[in-house]
């Protein structure tokens, strides 16, 4: 009878922990599984630019795939991979602090804060870095309170 609890028990705990990474990944600005549109998180920090990553150098991590643009930037990200996530789920930062909904971004629009990546929505004549700059302090703060909101 033992086997089969702790068969009961491991199959159990697989369920719960498969549907938390699906609860998280479904707030996240992902496209057939790919986060970034494909750009490098990596290359943001270590060249102040995105770089468009390779898909045979891809990792999945929490159920999200992730190109990087050479195997030593890959070999970074698998060290400390929440370091180089996008803020706010890859959403526009801009638009979670300013009325707290999910808005599509332009992955070359962005900006390193305090170590993190934030990246925003960049379209014809809207550029809203542009307005996050003049109210940065507010934004960020209005932007985490909106994100919890969110993925709760």
């Amino acid at each position: 009878m033992k086997p089969i609890q702790i068969l009961l028990t491991l199959l159990f705990c697989n369920l719960i922990f498969s549907q938390n990474s699906t609860l998280e990944v479904k707030h996240l600005n992902i496209e057939e599984g790919i986060a970034l549109s494909g750009y490098d998180p990596v290359s943001y920090f270590v060249s102040n630019e995105p770089k468009l990553g390779d898909k045979k150098l891809s990792v999945k991590h929490q159920g999200v795939i992730y190109h990087f643009s050479s195997q030593k930037n890959k070999d970074t990200f698998l060290k400390s991979p929440t370091s180089y996530l996008p803020q706010y789920g890859g959403w526009c930062a801009f638009a979670m602090g300013d009325y707290g909904e999910k808005v599509e971004v332009n992955p070359k629009t962005f900006k390193i804060l305090d170590g993190k990546l934030y990246l925003f929505y960049n379209s014809l004549l809207n550029n809203t870095l542009k307005s996050w700059n003049k109210n940065e302090k507010k934004l960020k703060a209005q932007a985490d309170k909106n994100w919890k909101i969110i993925t709760k």
